[in-house]
């Protein structure tokens, strides 16, 4: 084969880092079936943070969707910066909703406040604190993944 032509070559996955992947898919597809059941199952209006988030997530379905299917690992170099990006805009948001961040200090102009806690699940688990459980274990195992797919 070309030397020219082994860049534009798909790279084929690994059983194993197709499962990861596979797991990442799962997550990303439970966060966003869990974020549009927040807002229109149960009413909750998103604030500007958790819009960002969204924003983060919910290509990542499609991306790892397609990579999967294809038996290509392309698509981890596109979903590690939105997971990174979501990660951030959900880091902050629940810096924001504990309080540590002062409320003056929130995005948020027209619209629900990012700090107003509208759920809480036990007393601990929040809307942010799920987003930045999913976005941590997918970020965690698309490195894993990437890592897995250069050691081969």
């Amino acid at each position: 084969m070309p030397t020219g032509l082994s860049n534009t070559t798909p790279r084929h996955i690994a059983s194993s880092q197709w499962s990861l992947l596979l797991i990442c898919w799962l997550v990303a597809f439970v966060a966003t079936l869990g974020s549009l059941f927040f807002s229109e199952v149960m009413k909750l209006e998103p604030c500007v943070l958790c819009w960002y988030q969204r924003i983060a997530m919910f290509p990542l379905v499609p991306i790892l969707a397609i990579g999967l299917y294809s038996q290509d690992s392309g698509g981890i170099k596109y979903a590690v910066p939105l997971a990174g990006a979501g990660w951030l805009a959900a880091f902050y948001h629940w810096l924001l909703y504990s309080g540590y961040i002062p409320k003056g200090l929130q995005p948020c102009g027209k619209g629900p406040s990012c700090a107003e806690v509208s759920l809480e699940l036990g007393g601990l688990v929040t809307i942010p604190m799920l987003s930045l459980v999913s976005f941590t274990i997918i970020i965690i195992l698309l490195l894993i993944a990437a890592k897995t797919g250069r050691s081969r």
